[in-house]
């Protein structure tokens, strides 16, 4: 697999420096890395985006390394946010940090011989002082440097703390000490972070006279314009208690027409070949298309067990050929989606048995 062909066809090709392409076809295997900030308590459909970029460079033959920002989690990234973060205490970043991991875990390989590295980069800062940070890291770019970028740009009419003016600074250096540590070359994210990863291209250009190299995806957003991953609920989560499996099928089934093509492109692991295929074989269904990814993705986020409960649940709520027998075989959890999604009210037990003439076995 040849990764920017690959990210190409895919339309998740927005950007990279000059040379990139040139380098990656004539090194084989190379280390690139992504990182991660654990600010929420799980990682998002929108963090699958980056996530499939790392598992698409690893199946192309590449390392890649998982960098949790267990440091930059704590300052806060202003790109593309229009007032300043609400900083975290350390102790939810470190639960989320370690949920988070677990996550990743399930989709980017970390054994074999191009296993995934997974780095934490508050190793790199908690026992730097002050004053070695600034004349380390903050010396080497210019105030000038770092307000021409947008991240930082965007924020001058709204106001940005030095706090978050020096996330910069930070993820620049992070990238300067994976390339001195692991020959790590190449850094990647979305187009709102080509800032900072620029930012780091120049700190190993400086610093110890290297050559780096960024890629990054567009951000997706929906046919509509609103921003990906959202519903009117609110986001949707990889963490089966913060969004059902149930649920996540649904946000793809329910997904507009018109996005269809790209989110598969994104999110399926299936070739161009056979995507191509698909939409030949069901250009005038695209509800079967959406199907389709509904199912590779509730099985690959969550597991088949989870796929199998859906279709029971699915059954329930719009099947035609649901009974009595259908609703004592679904399990207490599936009684609870299922609970969720149509209008429910409780009522006694004893009560009811009475006037039914049935008596409900103990759960």
């Amino acid at each position: 697999m040849d990764f920017i062909e690959e990210l190409r066809w895919r339309g998740m090709l927005h950007d990279f420096t000059p040379g990139a392409e040139e380098w990656l076809k004539e090194h084989k295997p190379v280390t690139g890395y992504i990182g991660f900030d654990p600010t929420a308590p799980s990682m998002t459909i929108g963090n699958f985006v980056q996530i499939m970029l790392l598992k698409l460079f690893q199946m192309s033959g590449h390392r890649p390394i998982v960098l949790m920002g267990g440091a930059t989690g704590r300052i806060g990234d202003p790109s593309f946010k229009d007032k300043e973060r609400e900083l975290k205490s350390p102790e939810e970043l470190d639960r989320n940090l370690e949920f988070q991991t677990r996550q990743l875990q399930k989709f980017i390989d970390f054994e074999g011989p191009n296993a995934a590295i997974l780095v934490n980069n508050l190793d790199f800062y908690k026992d730097m002082s002050v004053l070695d940070f600034l004349r380390d890291v903050g010396k080497t770019l210019t105030v000038n440097y770092m307000m021409s970028k947008d991240s930082v740009k965007n924020r001058l009419q709204t106001g940005i703390s030095f706090t978050e003016f020096s996330y910069q600074l930070l993820q620049a250096y992070d990238f300067q000490i994976l390339y001195d540590r692991y020959d790590c070359r190449l850094q990647m994210g979305g187009s709102d972070q080509w800032g900072n990863i620029t930012s780091g291209t120049e700190f190993i250009r400086r610093n110890v006279n290297g050559k780096a190299y960024a890629i990054t995806t567009p951000l997706l957003t929906k046919a509509d314009g609103s921003k990906f991953g959202k519903s009117e609920e609110g986001n949707i989560w990889l963490d089966p208690q913060l969004t059902s499996p149930y649920r996540f099928y649904q946000f793809w089934l329910n997904a507009d027409d018109a996005d269809i093509s790209r989110f598969t492109r994104y999110f399926t692991l299936k070739s161009k070949t056979q995507v191509e295929q698909e939409e030949s074989d069901y250009a005038d269904d695209p509800r079967k298309l959406k199907a389709l990814l509904a199912e590779e993705l509730t099985r690959r986020v969550h597991s088949d067990e989870a796929f199998d409960s859906v279709m029971r649940v699915s059954e329930i709520l719009f099947g035609k050929s649901a009974d009595m027998q259908a609703l004592k075989a679904i399990s207490e959890a599936e009684m609870k989606t299922i609970a969720g999604e149509i209008p429910s009210f409780q009522l006694d037990r004893q009560l009811l048995e009475h006037k039914i003439g049935y008596q409900f076995p103990d759960v």
